[in-house]
């Protein structure tokens, strides 16, 4: 387990160690709680990010009938419409 330092104003201080103790916990507990939420969040939405790149991927190559080898690059809007253009 790592410890961090953490450097707030006096104001903010005394909020949080009163709102720490209203729930029952510490700073520090409430500190140790937001990083985690955090950090999961992050690691979900890269999940998700990584399996749609992976599930546009098999679409494309079925559609094309080739494998994709370069990143996904997302059409611009101009792009989109080009058909409805025409």
């Amino acid at each position: 387990m790592k410890n961090i330092t953490l450097k707030l104003d006096d104001t903010t201080h005394t909020k949080a160690r009163i709102l720490a103790a209203a729930r029952g916990t510490s700073i520090s507990a409430m500190v140790k709680t937001l990083l985690e939420k955090e950090t999961s969040e992050t690691e979900s939405e890269i999940e998700r990010i990584a399996a749609l790149e992976a599930l546009y991927r098999r679409a494309d190559e079925r559609a094309s009938g080739k494998t994709r080898t370069e990143p996904l690059v997302p059409l611009t809007r101009d792009e989109i419409y080009q058909e409805r253009l025409r």
